[in-house]
């Protein structure tokens, strides 16, 4: 889920930057240090704007540069359980696909990418194949998915999350297939409204 959250922080401004508009400079600072940023509880930090600079800065004593309070809005995603999301799958592994949902990768375990109990790799063509449906997922197909887990994991300085979805439900997966289904439901219906006289 994509939410915008209003922050208040302080920036420092070097004294390399003290001729430069107030402004760029505040854009400049945040972007780099909210952008691409995973937090607990929070989520990834996708953008900032809409940011209010206080024209008077603190000096700390051996530190030239200026503090700046500043006021600001940031676009953030948040992946929550049981939240349906749609992306595309960027990469396969034998192991399961990977698929972009906002600015994560989130995990499809191959168990739990269709219907089939098995569901075989193809390393030539790096697509996973249902063994009784045929049906084919690999990189550059659309799909509908339900998350399952999300966790957040510390690696070295910076904090990760990590989401798993699942395509195991009625109208979820490939976006061909649930047109197939929603296609299959309408042929069903119409021939019940035939046969009744």
């Amino acid at each position: 889920m994509f939410r915008v959250l209003t922050l208040e922080d302080h920036i420092r401004i070097p004294p390399s930057r003290f001729g430069e508009p107030l402004e760029k400079v505040a854009f400049e600072e945040l972007w780099g240090s909210y952008v691409g940023r995973v937090e607990r509880d929070v989520g990834v930090y996708v953008a900032v704007f809409d940011i209010e600079v206080s024209r008077r800065g603190v000096v700390i004593f051996g530190d030239g540069a200026t503090y700046n309070r500043v006021r600001f809005k940031a676009l953030v995603f948040t992946p929550l359980v049981n939240e349906v999301v749609e992306g595309e799958v960027v990469r396969t592994e034998e192991f399961g696909a990977f698929v972009r949902v906002g600015p994560i990768e989130a995990l499809v375990h191959r168990t739990q990418m269709m219907e089939d109990n098995v569901v075989l790799y193809d390393k030539q063509s790096g697509a996973f194949v249902g063994e009784r449906s045929r049906r084919r997922l690999g990189r550059g197909d659309v799909v509908r998915a339900r998350v399952v887990g999300v966790s957040y994991v510390s690696a070295g300085n910076r904090d990760m999350v990590r989401v798993s979805l699942t395509l195991r439900q009625p109208m979820l997966g490939k976006l061909e297939w649930i047109e197939e289904e929603l296609g299959g439901g309408k042929k069903r219906a119409q021939a019940k409204a035939q046969q009744k006289p």
